[in-house]
């Protein structure tokens, strides 16, 4: 079979672009398509873009029809931060053949070394928000809405084509009606006492953009020392964060916790598992994928830890306790019964937390990649 690859320049290709995977993926169980209105967003009109560059591409066979797709991408706020010379690639889907993914990692490492990059790592987005990793372990397993999903082999063909790994993030499941380790929980209520730490009212705060803003400091401050590839989100990215999944924020599930003198010390943030319902409502919320979604939100069987983080001046403190304290008593109220944490680097001592818990297993493992070129 012979292929070609030419770059994505009209609408129709973009959907076409959009749509592969979901057939790619028709027949995986675990496969969770993501909303084609919000890829479309993402594709082009994403906050990061304003500072972003970004190139698409299809790869077809000699009949037209997709074998795999790519997005190439320099982030410059990256590169100076890091003081690298890198390129990122994601959106990277291929089927069966080694040669498609030749083709598509090298036109995305060709355009890179055009842009005067000499490194290129993936799959991720543009910036920390996005899907990215690819899955290593737990292909067994259906990933949580935000993350993503991919067929074994893709392994096997980024690293014959010369990629190595730049870092792993893993996940875990926990049982989310045991309660917390005797150890977090006395240590949760000295850190309470001690420093008059308590709760906001999440649906109160929310209505005050300058609480916004504020919170999301505290989040570029939590995340810039720990978090692999992290890159501070501008006042663009905040606002489109906020607009987009703020609102979904609600106290039954999620805390923010505040010090003596109310100011942010550190967040947990949860929501229901949505992915059977995204699974049901084939990457559209018309004409039935929003009752799915909204039915998905009001079932708390599974939930999703999606992030947790302090205040600069409490790193180190043992703050998280106190979030794994509250938020356990929070799931225990709303009926969970499972608990699906999101990727946390493996080196990130937060993730050691979970072996604490007796019922912790293994979820996934993701991978970034990273290749000179």
């Amino acid at each position: 079979m012979q292929y070609s690859v030419r770059e994505i320049r009209s609408r129709r290709d973009l959907r076409r672009f959009i749509a592969f995977p979901d057939r790619l993926y028709k027949a995986c169980p675990q496969y969770v398509p993501a909303l084609h209105g919000d890829q479309m967003h993402a594709l082009t009109k994403a906050a990061p873009l304003q500072y972003c560059t970004r190139k698409l591409w299809l790869c077809e066979d000699e009949k037209g029809r997709i074998a795999g797709r790519i997005c190439a991408i320099v982030n410059p706020r990256y590169n100076e931060l890091y003081g690298k010379k890198r390129a990122r690639f994601g959106w990277f889907d291929t089927i069966e053949d080694l040669e498609v993914a030749r083709l598509l990692l090298g036109t995305a490492e060709a355009w890179a070394k055009e842009m005067g990059m000499d490194e290129i790592h993936g799959p991720l987005y543009y910036n920390t928000l996005g899907k990215q990793g690819m899955l290593v372990e737990g292909f067994e397993n259906t990933p949580v809405f935000n993350t993503l999903y991919n067929y074994k082999y893709y392994n096997d063909f980024v690293t014959a084509l010369g990629y190595g790994k730049e870092c792993d993030w893993v996940e875990s499941k926990v049982a989310a009606d045991q309660g917390v380790p005797e150890q977090l929980a006395r240590l949760a209520a000295v850190l309470m006492e001690r420093h008059e730490l308590h709760e906001a009212k999440i649906s109160v705060l929310m209505k005050d953009p300058a609480w916004v803003r504020h919170f999301f400091e505290v989040y570029n401050e939590a995340f810039a020392a720990g978090v692999q590839n992290f890159i501070p989100f501008t006042e663009a990215e905040i606002a489109e964060e906020a607009a987009s999944v703020m609102r979904f924020l609600s106290d039954d599930l999620s805390t923010v916790l505040l010090d003596g003198q109310d100011r942010v010390a550190g967040f947990g943030i949860a929501f229901p598992d949505i992915s059977k319902a995204l699974q049901k409502a084939r990457g559209h919320l018309f004409p039935f994928g929003w009752y799915h979604l909204a039915k998905a939100l009001k079932d708390c069987s599974t939930i999703d830890l999606m992030v947790n983080g302090a205040a600069a001046q409490w790193r180190g403190t043992g703050i998280s306790a106190v979030f794994h304290v509250l938020m356990s008593e929070k799931a225990a109220r709303a009926g969970a019964k499972v608990a699906l944490t999101n990727p946390q680097i493996e080196s990130n001592s937060a993730s050691f937390v979970w072996d604490k818990y007796a019922s912790a297993e293994p979820y996934m493992r993701r991978r970034c990649y990273l290749k000179k070129i």
